[in-house]
């Protein structure tokens, strides 16, 4: 039988209860909302284009930020990226797909094959880079977003007012947010193929007139040959400058989290959804294909077109390379369009990132019992990284070419993470040679990141920001939730409910034990030194409770009590618990609350220091049992009278 304990909120004001209104209710609540609220899942080339919204907006800025970074030499070095981007990123992500097919990513992988303190820290700090990558990734597009606005020849008026428009973007993405936001994918649909039709249109007529003016190409060609020699530099050139690049490798991450919108086979199940990763595979190997397609055709009639100068911060090109090509080529008009088109691209990309983190977030932190309880609730994370956007911004002075450092660090990060997870898997299933091959994938990916640090640390130093605070707000509101219940529901087999029911018909006494040997002279010690201590004479009815700790890491979950009888005249009741004393206590106040009697539940005092035990029970969930479990239970019910009697001796 189970049965719950969650403790019915308290009455609160309307503000207080729309400010802290749950996920659960809220239509927004993230990509794996479907699952838990069964709303219908859509064909994946509809979910394609809301992980595109995130990823074919980068064409946006990609071409002007890979002509800084590389010069002439961008379009080679846009060949490499893309090599790397189908031959490393898409098959590491196609087997994250099989691995989480709920949309868990690479981060539960990665959390599964570290248990313990170490997973949660090492979770805590790619959680830190995912934040980098999501904040980054709303602050740039609405500062890139901003550049297509205050460019355009029609609103002379707005410029120098890059830095407010951006702000105000990113207010009312907020804002958006507050107030609840609908299904995504119909609007995603209607942006991301105008977006790409505008752009090959673009791309088609700047290419025209490549091929219509010979000397483009020859041009391009002596640049090439005067600043780096022959071919072979020049590719080894291409080699060592393609992690700046590396933005446009983005959107990954995103297409492995909506995994949950779409829809599978007739015959899939939650345990086996093979038409779901079927589908999902097809969605990253079309988007990658997509977008490799452009970036290596905009690099090439960007960097071909467009003089050097116009790329620079103050040019016209700088950080709207495509958008200067449209104005230019097929007019103002057109070139408007085309502005419109990509600020609101680039704009819901920001809400693309900003659904992830409220997704991600409660995914992980609230379970680790490391977030106030606030952060389980939509709203009030819609203001704080509202907030941190707006600091971001204003850091960076929304200039897009500073901020690309730290977007590519946080997604390389997260693509190197996810090539360590399934190189890791494939070891442990016992396939050598796709170990092999991702471990090589890894490697490219590990320089990558290095060199895109060493060049650009920002991303380092803001991601070591994020983790830093991420670990400080963690730690403290885990200490101050240590005292919780922690336990979500109790469930009894058929033996344990039995052992309850025939002691409840008197005082039901319950013996707290640390299970050693478990041997006949331990339960007959134990009950000769609690008669001693209590001044117990009859010891039949007495009941053993052991709490065996598995995972200390962890916060909350479910408990399993099960009924054993120990060398045929011992009964106890045996459960697992990542904490003691709060397991103990959810068992005294469900018993209580199954049989409407008090339970007695009797403890030995723990020898040693107080303080040292303490530390004990806050990182390994045991120490000194007795004090803790009755301050979990005075914390729990208020009312003297209804609590569980506790004895120590």
């Amino acid at each position: 039988m189970s049965i719950s304990v969650r403790q019915p909120a308290p009455r609160t004001s309307r503000f207080r209860d729309w400010l802290f209104y749950r996920p659960e209710e809220i239509a927004h609540a993230g990509p794996h909302a479907v699952e838990a609220h069964g709303e219908k899942p859509e064909p994946w080339w509809k979910v394609m284009c809301l992980t595109g919204v995130d990823y074919f907006s980068t064409l946006g800025y990609q071409p002007g930020i890979a002509f800084l970074a590389a010069g002439a030499v961008s379009p080679i070095a846009t060949v490499v990226l893309v090599l790397l981007t189908l031959l490393g990123a898409l098959p590491v992500y196609r087997r994250v797909a099989a691995e989480s097919p709920h949309g868990q990513g690479s981060i539960a992988m990665l959390e599964r094959l570290l248990p313990f303190w170490k997973g949660k820290l090492f979770v805590l700090a790619l959680l830190g880079f995912a934040l980098t990558d999501f904040i980054i990734t709303i602050t740039l597009s609405a500062a890139d977003a901003s550049a297509h606005i205050v460019e355009n020849p029609h609103l002379p008026f707005l410029h120098g007012g890059q830095l407010w428009i951006t702000l105000g973007l990113i207010a009312l993405l907020g804002a958006v947010f507050l107030r609840g936001f609908g299904e995504a994918i119909s609007v995603a649909v209607g942006l991301v193929f105008a977006y790409l039709l505008l752009n090959a249109v673009v791309i088609a007529v700047a290419a025209s007139h490549v091929f219509g003016e010979g000397h483009v190409v020859g041009d391009w060609h002596s640049a090439l040959t005067q600043q780096h020699g022959n071919s072979l530099l020049v590719v080894g050139v291409a080699l060592t400058v393609f992690p700046k690049l590396a933005l446009g490798m983005s959107g990954f991450e995103t297409g492995v989290a909506v995994m949950s919108h779409v829809s599978g086979a007739p015959g899939d199940t939650v345990r086996n959804p093979a038409g779901r990763i079927r589908n999902t595979k097809r969605l990253l190997t079309v988007a990658a294909c997509i977008m490799s397609v452009y970036l290596i055709a905009s690099s090439f009639v960007t960097t071909l077109l467009i003089p050097a100068d116009e790329f620079q911060t103050g040019g016209s090109a700088n950080g709207r390379a495509l958008a200067y090509l449209a104005h230019l080529y097929l007019g103002n008009g057109f070139g408007t369009v085309y502005d419109a088109s990509t600020v609101l691209i680039l704009w819901f990309a920001g809400a693309s990132a900003m659904a992830g983190m409220l997704n991600l977030i409660p995914r992980y932190l609230p379970r680790y019992g490391m977030s106030p309880e606030w952060a389980g609730a939509v709203r009030p994370l819609v203001i704080v990284l509202t907030s941190i956007g707006f600091l971001i911004t204003w850091i960076f002075d929304a200039d897009v070419d500073a901020q690309g450092g730290a977007y590519a660090t946080g997604v390389l990060v997260l693509m190197t993470s996810a090539a360590v997870a399934v190189t890791l898997a494939a070891r442990r299933a016992g396939q050598r040679l796709r170990t092999v091959a991702f471990g090589v994938i890894s490697l490219v990916f590990v320089y990558t990141t290095i060199t895109n640090v060493a060049e650009r640390p920002d991303g380092v130093k803001i991601g070591s920001l994020f983790i830093a605070a991420i670990i400080a707000v963690s730690f403290m509101s885990r200490l101050a939730r240590s005292f919780e219940l922690r336990t979500v529901e109790i469930e009894y087999d058929a033996k344990a409910e039995r052992f309850i029911r025939d002691c409840s018909r008197r005082a039901l006494r319950l013996v707290a034990n640390e299970p050693g040997a478990r041997d006949v002279e331990e339960y007959r010690e134990k009950l000769t030194q609690i008669a001693e201590d209590h001044d117990l004479r009859d010891t039949s009815d007495l009941v053993f409770v052991e709490v065996t700790v598995k995972d200390y890491s962890d916060f909350e979950g479910s408990l399993r009590v099960r009924g054993v009888v120990m060398h045929d005249q011992y009964r106890v009741l045996t459960l697992e618990a990542p904490s003691v004393p709060n397991a103990l206590a959810a068992l005294l106040l469900d018993i209580r609350d199954r049989t409407g009697a008090r339970p007695h539940i009797y403890f030995e005092w723990t020898e040693g220091n107080p303080l040292s035990h303490l530390l004990k029970f806050l990182l390994f969930g045991s120490g000194e049992v007795a004090p803790i479990t009755r301050e979990v239970l005075r914390r729990a019910e208020r009312d003297r009278g209804r609590r569980p009697h506790l004895h120590a001796g």
